[in-house]
Order: structure tokens, then C-alpha cells, then sequence
């Protein structure tokens, strides 16, 4: 239609050319070549045309393999923080699970701690003795570990101490009644005070000789208690037993050890003994009759208490779960934020790819 419209006004324009009759302007007429390259500039635009759709195409073919390898990489660190967070999530888990147990196990198991109490006096302990047919001969205080020479030994010579007899049924099954001498011991540690003691017995019926004899902790609370029978059936089912052996001088050095458990205090005593022989000088007759020489004294004026101390702290356990909790809970955050944005990668590459299916067809 464009070349018949130009072709059409040239031939009009060439006719009333003609009318005016001048052949003058035949030079000046346009060439019918300048119209057919105005009528075939249209075609000369299709290589342009074509030039750029084949770089689009170009640029397109180029772009999907860049974009892919950015999809991977982003891809491949977000496992990789996936893998990260359940790895610190493993490890926060075990640390609660240590620290719980940890925090049991101590709370069950009590460390014991041992303090010494340095003390002027201790209180007077009670010492029950069992001289079954011995026979008390003296009882003496003597202070700074200096006791006087015997005089007349065998025979029943001078006793200043304070004696409570206790008559009771043993605490076991076969309940035998037993006679107990309590004496008062030695309290003023500073000094080095003790008792010495000397017994005598017929041990012609005997195979061997010794006495039996019981600390307890306090002589006070034997003459408080209202039924002194019951207090020492008590003492006996909690303290021990020990012995001295005749034609000895046994000297015991006490110690007091106090324990505070959870719910009670125990007290218990211990001992240090050495044993000296007694060389006899009595005449040959009145050697029949055994001797018994026993002393008492503080040891030190240090007073052990062990304590249960339960190391266990609940305020640095809680601490601790906090800590972990708040991890916990900032992982989850972090995976929730990881999840969602692997989500909306996945939309976007799919949208993408639609975009260019549609481009293609």
C-alpha cells in the first residue's frame, strides 16, 4: 500500500509537470531510485531487529547458568547451617542432660569437710567402766602428764572423783544385767588434766584379765537424765567398747570427733593407747591379786567436726540451663529464619523458571 500511494503521487506530480510544459525541470525531477530506497528502509530495519532479538537470546542463555550456580552455593550453605544448628542443638541438649546429672549426683553425695576446733576446755566425758569382780583401789586427778610414784599399790588408797554405779539390762538380745562405775574425765585440756585409776582383782579363776570401758560424750547428761538405767542401755547400743588389760598401765588419750549429718549430730570418741608393764615388787603372796592401772587425758585441745556439705549449687546449675535454653531457643529462631528464606529461594528459582518457559514458547 506505501509504494502504490508514492508511486501514485509521483506519477501525478510528473504529469502536472508535463501540463506546464517545461522540460527544464527533467533535471531536477527526483530519481525513481531515491523512492526505492525510501520504500525499502523497512526492510532494512529487520536485520536490526533481528540483531537484537539474537543478543537478548544470547544474554538470556548466559544468564541461567549464573543464576543456577548462585541457587546452588546458597543452597549448600543453607544445609550447611542447618547441619550447624542441629550439631548445636545436640551439644546444648548434652550439657543440660550433664548438668542435671551432675547437680544429682552431687545433691546425693555430700562432700565431707573436716575443721578443727581449737578449744581451752572440753566438757567432762563420761567413762563407764566394767570392773565385774575388780574392786576400785583410787581415782585420782593429776594435771601436765605427771603422776606421783605408787605407794602401797594393791591396797585401796585415796578417791577424789566424781562416781555415779549404774545398774541396767544390756541393750542386745541376751539382756544380761550388767554394773557400770561412770566416772567423771578430765576437761581442763590447757593443763593436761587426767585421771588415774588403779584396780584390783583375783584372777585365780580367771584365764585372762581385762576390764571393759565405754566414752560417751558428756557426764552431765547421765546425771540429768531421769532414768539413768535407760540413758546407759542407750550409750551402750551407740558408743564401742574397749579394754584395758591387767598388770599394764594403759594410758588413753582421747580425741572428740562431732559429725553433723543431714538430720542429726553424732558424736564419737577416739583413742590413742599405749601400754606399760607394771613390774610387781608386792611379796609373792599378795601377787595373786591382779592390777589394773589405767589413765585418761584430752589428747589435744582440737575438736574435729566433719560437715556434710552438699556442693551441689542450684543457682549456677539454673544458670547454666538458662544459658542453654536461651541457645536453644535463639537455634530455633535462626532455623525458623533459615527455613522460611530456603522457602522463599525455592518460590523465587520456580517462578524464575516459569518466566523463562514462557519466554521460550
Amino acid at each position: 500500500m506505501l509504494r502504490k500511494g508514492r508511486s501514485l503521487s509521483y506519477q501525478e506530480f510528473n504529469d502536472e509537470d508535463d501540463e506546464g510544459g517545461g522540460d527544464e525541470d527533467e533535471g531536477n525531477a527526483p530519481s525513481p531510485v531515491f523512492f526505492d530506497d525510501v520504500t525499502e528502509d523497512p526492510e532494512h530495519e529487520k536485520p536490526d531487529s533481528s540483531i537484537s532479538q539474537s543478543t537478548q537470546d544470547d544474554v538470556r542463555g548466559t544468564n541461567p547458568p549464573m543464576r543456577f550456580s548462585k541457587t546452588c552455593l546458597k543452597n549448600f550453605f543453607t544445609v550447611v547451617l542447618i547441619f550447624i544448628y542441629l550439631l548445636l542443638t545436640a551439644v546444648a541438649a548434652f550439657l543440660a542432660y550433664q548438668t542435671i546429672s551432675d547437680f544429682l549426683e552431687k545433691l546425693n553425695n555430700p562432700v565431707m569437710s573436716v575443721i578443727y576446733k581449737e578449744v581451752d576446755s572440753f566438757s567432762s566425758p563420761g567413762i563407764a567402766l566394767y570392773p565385774g569382780k575388780a574392786q576400785l583401789l583410787s581415782c585420782k586427778h593429776h594435771y601436765h602428764d605427771y603422776i606421783p610414784p605408787l605407794v602401797d599399790p594393791g591396797k585401796p588408797q585415796e578417791v577424789d572423783c566424781n562416781i555415779k554405779e549404774v545398774t541396767y539390762f544390756g541393750p542386745f538380745a541376751n539382756e544380761t544385767e550388767k554394773k557400770a562405775l561412770v566416772v567423771r574425765g578430765p576437761s581442763d585440756v590447757r593443763n593436761k588434766e587426767l585421771i588415774f585409776m588403779q584396780f584390783s582383782r583375783n584372777e585365780t579363776e580367771e584365764d585372762f584379765s581385762a576390764i571393759n570401758y565405754m566414752l560417751f560424750a558428756k557426764f552431765s547428761d547421765l546425771t540429768d537424765s531421769a532414768n539413768k538405767s535407760e540413758f546407759m542401755r542407750d550409750c551402750e547400743r551407740n558408743y564401742s567398747m574397749w579394754t584395758f588389760s591387767g598388770g599394764f598401765r594403759t594410758w588413753v588419750k582421747m580425741s572428740l570427733l562431732t559429725t553433723s549429718g543431714v538430720k542429726n549430730e553424732a558424736v564419737e570418741f577416739r583413742q590413742e593407747s599405749s601400754v606399760v608393764k607394771f613390774n610387781d615388787k608386792r611379796p609373792e603372796g599378795a601377787q595373786t591379786d591382779q592390777l589394773y592401772f589405767a589413765v585418761f587425758e584430752w589428747r589435744d585441745p582440737f575438736m574435729q567436726e566433719i560437715r556434710l556439705i552438699v556442693t551441689a549449687n542450684a543457682w549456677s546449675s539454673i544458670a547454666i540451663l538458662c544459658g542453654v535454653f536461651m541457645a536453644l531457643f535463639k537455634a530455633a529462631n535462626f532455623a525458623k529464619l533459615t527455613i522460611k528464606w530456603t522457602i522463599k529461594m525455592r518460590k523465587r528459582h520456580l517462578r524464575n523458571k516459569a518466566r523463562e518457559l514462557n519466554h521460550v514458547t
